[in-house]
């Protein structure tokens, strides 16, 4: 199945709300979720279609893990649906909205959109980016809608 990768990820408003509400509902600890898009592997800019809000199978302020039969139920869920599961997304309780060396070495996929939400400020701040071979590339977030 082809994947999608580049430089800008597409996140209509509703969703992008969506994830930060998630994030501050886990609260104390990091909360996390897949995100899907189309499955033609063609689509640039990315666009997200799709949130699953997952459980944090770690239960930890400091890791994550997208709980495993969640994640099975998405995929099933975004393949019925003619999408993919293109990236996961996670919160960072106290610190910014950067990869960890942890989050390096966890990173499942080097075609995923890695994407974090900061809850250190006020305000949340969204920020994605490609994982490879340890390699951190930021890409932009484009909020549409």
């Amino acid at each position: 199945m082809a994947s999608l990768v580049c430089e800008v990820l597409k996140i209509p408003k509703a969703i992008r709300d969506s994830m930060i509400a998630h994030c501050i509902d886990g609260l104390p600890d990091e909360a996390c979720g897949l995100v899907a898009a189309a499955s033609s592997g063609a689509s640039t800019p990315a666009l997200v279609e799709k949130c699953y809000l997952t459980k944090n199978a770690a239960r930890s302020a400091k890791l994550y893990a997208v709980d495993p039969l969640e994640h099975l139920k998405a995929d099933r869920d975004a393949e019925s649906n003619g999408l993919e599961i293109v990236g996961v997304f996670h919160s960072h309780t106290h610190t910014e909205a950067y990869p960890s060396p942890t989050d390096v070495a966890q990173a499942p996929d080097p075609t995923w959109h890695y994407i974090l939400i900061s809850l250190k400020r006020e305000m949340p701040v969204v920020r994605s980016y490609l994982i490879r071979d340890g390699k951190i590339t930021e890409e932009e977030v484009v909020v549409v809608g």
